[in-house]
């Protein structure tokens, strides 16, 4: 699971001859998201998405000569009436981004650092920010080549991820490190018909694109040994620090002289040999508002946890059929008419999947089983799991809206003529969809703990208590119970709304906050825990349907149980549980496949 507390996760090299990921600006998916951080695709901007990020700089650039645009002639939040000089516009963008790089707590994973620059990009490519186009160019570089800023976990309260976008414009201009992946297959060849890396020369009244001549390639350094040990050339800085590298350039540094990297930078992927990074861009007025007005880090993260709630999710099916033929539970709860009635789309595909894996009709008859009614762990499933589908579905709307429209204050009209001030870097949705989808999968999780405890009790399978191979005396699976709970417990803790927070910032100028970024973290957390609470119940299902005798009750999902059964250990005897239950961790993305 990637969580904040994964730091060192590395992110898998792209596959050889990856897909193309094509960013536009409007049609970006998680999936396509997913497969951009994890390498299984290669970034590739379309033209016609360049040109619009071309054309909102010019028109950036023609509304702030006819009047003062906020961030860019004026400071920033309380300091909104403060005017500022023309000439002193560039230097008050990177003013902007030192004093906001602020961020402080644990290295975000390689994963959640790429997936917030894949939005990023893909954003600006819409065309609403009136940023120069090259540090596009350079975002889709960095994820090119498999390297990533360093950015602290805690400093965005959901109105915009402002420490983790100045963390990164610094590195974009090169003034803080760059941490190297594992590099990917295509990292030292540019894509066909990708655009030149920008020059780090580049003067600021011109925009080279696919056409322009003898474009700067990007810096090659050598990882050299420890902090402060240069190339000779001045201006690049690498640290190496067990399988760490950390790639640096600081203009103007003398050679050998300490570089100013902040903490101690980790990651875990060593990169052997050279190392190439995206080269530095030169700030002009306007970029660096332009950069940090977006919740791309929390949208990232959002993304993230998506994906692996929805896998999760499906994975459950897999497991609460093979626990209601384990206790030979009645399928009348999941019969198509009963869901037909009242007809929510979430309970309709958890009764259906149910029924696909039990090889069920969709109408009668169905197998009541020994009992009138079963306990709400196999009643209520399609209910409370289909509300968890459903939250999913939704969760992935709202990241799919946001990742494809401009977000940025001021917004500029895509015709050019108007630039305007608004909220619509408060991430309500994103907040409310995030702390919808984690109360939604406590309530499964809840199940799932529940029928846990149904797998051990005698009375509803016919068999030893907790499943209990040895004298009568034998604790069997009961410890995972108490593993479960533990884990519903952290995941009942992040579903706690994080949009119930609240904020006042700025000398009250901004007086509410969404959360959004803490909902997303949470979501990873959730995600975690739940993944535990699933697999206690998988280790105790797959048992009971070895030890249920021959013929009694409906049939076990076959599919399920052979996969299941020839990962699990296959003893009863009492012994330690740790392995089983990671190994049915491990086990969730193919039973999702199911």
């Amino acid at each position: 699971m990637d969580t904040t507390a994964d730091a060192t996760a590395p992110v898998a090299p792209p596959r050889a001859g990856g897909t193309r990921a094509v960013l536009n600006g409007t049609t970006l998916t998680v999936d396509g998201l997913i497969a951009l951080v994890d390498g299984e695709a290669v970034p590739e901007v379309a033209p016609e998405a360049r040109e619009r990020a071309v054309r909102s700089w010019h028109t950036g650039r023609r509304l702030a000569a006819a009047g003062r645009l906020y961030g860019r002639g004026t400071g920033v939040g309380a300091q909104r009436a403060v005017p500022v000089e023309e000439d002193d516009e560039t230097a008050h963008g990177l003013r902007l981004l030192r004093s906001h790089a602020g961020g402080a707590g644990a290295l975000l994973p390689a994963r959640q650092v790429r997936a917030m620059l894949v939005v990023r990009a893909n954003q600006l490519l819409a065309g609403g920010s009136g940023i120069q186009p090259a540090l596009v160019d350079a975002l889709v570089e960095a994820l090119r080549l498999g390297v990533h800023p360093a950015v602290n976990e805690y400093g965005g309260v959901g109105t915009g991820d402002l420490t983790a976008l100045a963390q990164t414009g610094l590195a974009l201009i090169g003034e803080r490190p760059w941490l190297a992946s594992p590099p990917p297959p295509h990292a030292n060849t540019p894509p066909p018909d990708a655009p030149p890396s920008p020059s780090p020369a580049r003067p600021p009244d011109t925009v080279p694109g696919p056409a322009s001549a003898d474009p700067a390639p990007a810096a090659t350094v050598a990882a050299v040994g420890a902090v402060g040990a240069g190339t000779g050339d001045g201006g690049v800085v690498v640290s190496v620090s067990g399988p760490a590298v950390v790639v640096m350039r600081v203009p103007g540094a003398a050679a050998g002289a300490p570089g100013p990297v902040e903490g101690a930078v980790r990651d875990a992927g060593a990169l052997p040999g050279p190392a190439r990074l995206p080269a530095p861009v030169v700030l002009t007025p306007g970029d660096a508002l332009a950069l940090l007005s977006s919740n791309a880090l929390a949208l990232g993260q959002a993304a993230l946890a998506q994906r692996e709630l929805d896998v999760l999710l499906r994975a459950t099916h897999a497991v609460a059929a093979l626990s209601l033929a384990a206790v030979s539970g009645s399928t009348e709860a999941y019969a198509a008419p009963v869901h037909a009635l009242r007809p929510y789309p979430g309970p309709a595909r958890a009764a259906g999947e149910v029924r696909r894996l039990l090889g069920l009709p969709d109408g009668p008859p169905h197998h009541r089983g020994g009992r009138i009614q079963d306990p709400f762990g196999f009643r209520a499933f399609p209910q409370a799991h289909g509300s968890a589908l459903d939250a999913c579905e939704r969760l992935r709307d709202v990241v799919e809206v946001e990742i494809n429209c401009p977000s940025e204050n001021p917004l500029l009209d895509p015709d050019g003529t108007a630039a305007y001030h608004h909220g619509g870097f408060f991430a309500a949705p994103l907040g409310l969809a995030l702390d919808a989808a984690n109360l939604a999968l406590l309530q499964t999780a809840q199940l799932s703990a529940a029928r846990l405890t149904a797998l051990g009790d005698p009375g509803l399978t016919g068999l030893p208590a907790f499943l209990g191979g040895g004298p009568a005396s034998s604790s069997g699976t009961m410890i995972l119970e108490y593993t479960a709970n533990s884990a519903l417990a952290e995941l009942r803790s992040a579903a706690a709304p994080a949009s119930a927070g609240h904020a006042v910032l700025s000398r009250g100028l901004e007086e509410a906050a969404s959360f959004a970024g803490q909902a997303a973290r949470q979501s990873l957390r959730a995600a975690s825990a739940y993944a535990v609470v699933v697999a206690c119940e998988l280790v105790a299902a797959v048992r009971a349907s070895r030890m249920r005798p021959d013929g009694a009750g409906p049939p076990p999902p076959a599919g399920v149980l052979a996969l299941a059964a020839a990962v699990l250990p296959a003893g009863t005897e009492d012994r330690p549980l740790t392995g089983d239950v990671t190994a049915a961790v491990g086990l969730l993305p193919r039973l999702a496949a199911l």
